[in-house]
């Protein structure tokens, strides 16, 4: 995932974020590959895998939903690679198995039979290719990264920018959907006016229409004053909404009048304003899930969906963390050097699964340059007593257990600890929680389940 040490010292501060004038496209051919179920409850099931990953499970969220109960609901995922097929386990209960061995994480060059709990899955070459546009650079508007994923987003931002498409931004929280909202803003012909950012999640749903389109004084009570809403304030720029999956669905009606018409009313006005705003939504949601559920609209997700963009996980672009690091290190007040950053801390950055993806990544920056002997937010059983020690892992006597096996333990055990301790500080509130680890609520519920933790509220 990251290179010798002699190539991570070849990280420095002007190698950083371009802003680029005009991007370089390239295609870069990637290979198709046809998966199929040969055993269990769901034999004779096919699809392709190409361009993008494919998560399997037995939630109705997965790319591939298995209805074999013995397979966990976020079971494992596969990623086509120009090298062959990538297979990762997602934490799964009965595990991924190859010819009776377990895997974690793997790559497999030629065709591979999967045990997914009872079903065996058959993964092979379909002697087809798919061509994708990337762009050749290491960073586009604030965005930063070379993995092969993040130039494709990068030629998909520069395709779009220009147009005044709406535009869907999907990924995990903390991957920086934002950032990519506002990479479309400094890109497109708006990049002179206004971007206004509104959290549909971060406001309560009785305010959350006022705060979109604004009121009249006296509309209701505390309203004192006239104020204008943020497709308002947006005029002439973009308006980002970010956690649209959080809209509440009676106003969801409204969001779609106000994108078709590109017209507003303001709470106690019969009075239409005109408003030219480009709208970018985000969600760590999958809408259309959500739209097969009842919880989401359907003509308004494919009003949002005209483009749509999917930021990924930072566990999927580790070989950017030493550009990360570099960049988030170049940004501190005084700057500071990648070649500051000892091996094992390297060591710890490289283990860590990131569930919080660059936010935490970010964070754990911070904090490497004002407690570098605690990088990961505390509890976390592994410590780094100074710069120079070495890292010391708890384990039974006798032989250490396999890399892969260890650190996924270590990074469950991590998890559990981290939201004990978050509950505990908040005294169980789910939503304090929630923010004080940076996720939504919803995201915290999950872990919690997950877990067997309990809170409040």
């Amino acid at each position: 995932m990251l290179g010798s040490s002699a190539a991570r010292a070849s990280f420095t501060p002007d190698m950083l974020v371009q802003t680029l004038q005009k991007p370089v496209p390239r295609r870069v051919q990637h290979s198709k590959f046809l998966l199929s179920v040969r055993s269990g409850p769901d034999t004779g099931l096919t699809c392709e895998l190409a361009g993008s990953p494919l998560r399997i499970g037995s939630a109705s969220d997965n790319d591939l939903v298995l209805s074999d109960e013995t397979v966990s609901r976020r079971h494992c995922e596969l990623s086509p690679l120009p090298a062959g097929v990538r297979v990762r386990d997602e934490g799964s209960t009965n595990g991924v198995l190859v010819e009776g061995v377990r895997v974690f994480d793997a790559l497999f060059a030629g065709p591979v039979e999967l045990r997914l709990g009872d079903s065996v899955l058959r993964v092979e070459p379909s002697g087809e290719s798919i061509s994708r546009e990337e762009l050749a650079t290491d960073g586009f508007h604030g965005l930063v990264g070379r993995a092969p994923a993040m130039r494709a987003l990068f030629a998909d931002l520069a395709r779009i920018a220009p147009s005044d498409v709406t535009v869907l931004v999907e990924g995990e929280t903390g991957t920086g959907k934002e950032v990519v909202a506002d990479a479309l803003h400094a890109a497109s012909r708006r990049s002179r006016g206004p971007f206004v950012v509104f959290d549909c999640g971060a406001v309560a749903p009785s305010l959350v229409e006022s705060e979109l389109f604004g009121h009249e004084r006296g509309a209701f009570t505390g309203a004192v004053t006239s104020r204008p809403g943020v497709f308002e304030q947006a005029h002439g720029g973009t308006l980002f909404l970010d956690e649209l999956g959080e809209l509440p669905k009676e106003l969801q009606p409204k969001l779609l009048r106000a994108l078709e018409r590109r017209e507003v009313r303001r709470l106690g006005s019969q009075k239409v304003i005109n408003v030219d705003v480009r709208l970018v939504a985000a969600t760590h949601r999958n809408l259309a899930v959500e739209v097969q559920r009842g919880n989401f609209r359907q003509d308004l997700y494919y009003r949002l969906a005209a483009a749509r963009v999917r930021v990924p996980p930072l566990r999927d672009r580790m070989e950017d963390l030493p550009l990360l690091v570099a960049h988030f290190l170049n940004r501190s007040k005084p700057p500071r050097s990648v070649r500051e950053v000892p091996e094992q801390v390297w060591e710890l950055l490289r283990a860590h699964r990131w569930p919080g993806n660059v936010r935490e990544l970010s964070h754990a920056v911070e904090r490497f340059l004002v407690t570098p002997e605690r990088v990961l937010s505390e509890p976390h059983s592994t410590t780094l007593a100074t710069a120079g020690t070495d890292i010391t892992l708890t384990h039974e006597a006798g032989p250490p257990r396999p890399l892969r096996e260890a650190r996924r333990e270590a990074s469950e055990a991590f998890e559990r600890a981290y939201l004990a301790a978050a509950l505990q500080h908040t005294q169980g509130n789910v939503t304090r929680a929630a923010a004080l680890a940076e996720v939504s609520r919803q995201m915290l519920q999950k872990l919690m389940r997950k877990h067997a933790l309990e809170g409040r509220g």
